[in-house]
Order: structure tokens, then sequence, then C-alpha cells
């Protein structure tokens, strides 16, 4: 929303600051009032940040906003599906939204009037399915009406904090990065060629030096040294029947 109040850019960036921190990509336009302060939030908590323009994406538009720009580039991305060269015009805003509506996570609309580009995008992820979230405002303010019908008619989850948007992104209340750790897997951190070796166990169960070299393509020479390392390091064991994986 461009023409937003200084309460609505404090909270798009501590929003954008706060998300940015919790390892989320933080997705807005670039323009004046809303999407500026989120994406400067984004900046100085040293996250990633990506705006998406309704003109060429080496156009500075808003022309105030070329730093900015450029500090987003810098940091994340700044995309157009617009030629270089092509200028803003209105009805391209309005395509421009339905982009970020299907390349964030979720759609947080911190102000958003009766009818404006913030409801729009709103309206644009709810019909793909993701999720909307509107944080409150002062109900004397046009402002914050369209994020009150959103929440009111239930097209919207209300949101105070970033907090309770980490919340309910995150599977479980799981944050980003721990969801990432959950995922990962200890011989991630292994030599390719370990995890070659390793991977073959697992899926054979138990196998000598000659065939674990037959399915992995790596000379037998190399499969022995290899076995020796995952054995010191705890991801093969040898029995009586040949080599077996251990998994964490």
């Amino acid at each position: 929303m461009r023409a937003a109040s200084g309460y609505g850019e404090h909270v798009a960036a501590e929003f954008g600051h706060g998300l940015s921190g919790a390892g989320f990509t933080v997705v807005s336009g670039a323009a004046y009032g809303i999407d500026g302060a989120a994406h400067r939030g984004a900046l100085s908590a040293g996250g990633r940040t990506v705006a998406f323009l309704a003109c060429g994406a080496d156009v500075d538009y808003p022309a105030g906003h070329g730093r900015l720009l450029r500090a987003i580039a810098d940091q994340g991305a700044v995309i157009s599906e617009y030629p270089p060269g092509t200028p803003p015009r209105k009805h391209r805003f309005l395509v421009r939204n339905r982009l970020i509506a299907a390349m964030g996570r979720a759609t947080v609309v911190v102000e958003a009037g009766a009818r404006s580009g913030a409801a729009n995008t709103a309206n644009t992820a709810d019909l793909l399915g993701r999720p909307v979230l509107a944080v409150p405002g002062p109900i004397t303010s046009q402002n914050s009406v369209g994020c009150h019908a959103m929440v009111r008619s239930g097209q919207a989850v209300l949101v105070t904090r970033t907090e309770e948007v980490v919340e309910l992104l995150s599977p479980l209340g799981v944050s980003p990065a721990e969801e990432v750790a959950a995922r990962s897997r200890a011989t991630d951190r292994l030599h390719p060629d370990a995890r070659r070796v390793h991977d073959a166990l697992r899926g054979v169960g138990s196998a000598g030096n000659e065939e674990l070299a037959r399915d992995c393509g790596l000379p037998l020479g190399r499969v022995r040294a290899v076995l020796v390392e995952l054995e010191l390091g705890g991801f093969a064991k040898r029995t009586e029947s040949g080599w077996i994986a251990i998994t964490s």
C-alpha cells in the first residue's frame, strides 16, 4: 500500500526484519509505503528479499527507490516478466500482484483500503490456496478497512507479531532453520564418494567390497578406503556377511 501510515510502515519493517531473521524470504513490489518498509526491514536483518516489478527490471520505479532496488538486487533479486525498458502502466501492477501472491509461502497484509492492490494480492493468494494473514489497525483508519474485512469474513488470519506469522507458516511450530535441519542427514557432510558407497549399502542391506564397487561405479581400492572411513565415522559396520550401513 503506497499511502501507508507511519504505523503501517513501522509494522511492515518490523515484520520484514523479523521474518527475514527467522529464515524467510520477504517478497514484495518495491513500491513506496508498505512494500519499501518490508524490503528495508529484510535488508537490515541481512536476509533475502525479492522485488517483483510492474515494469522492466532495469527501470527504477518508483524513481525514489533506485538505491533500494539495487540493494535488493545485491541481497536478493529484482524480477519482472516484462522486457527491459518496459515502462510502468496502471494495469501492470495488478498483473504483477499475481506473481507476488504465487511466489510467497503466504501473504501478509499490513494495511489495505477497501479497494487496493494489497487486497487484490490477498484475493489472488486466497484463490491459489495460499494462507492470507492480516494485521489489525485502528477501527477509525481507512488504511485498515480491508484488513478488518478480510479477518471478519474469514479470508485472513489475524496476526500482530512476527512470531505469530512464523508459527502459522511452520509445521508444528518448527522454525525454517529447524525445518531444514530436520530434513538434513548426517551423511550430507560426507565426501561424495562416501555418500555413494553408503547409499549403495542402504539399498542392499549387506554387501562385499566387489559388489559395492560394481554398484557405485568406483574402483575397488577406493571403495575399500571409503568403507574404512565410514566405519570410523560410525556410518558402516563390517559383519560376517559383509558390510552394512548404519543410519542415524
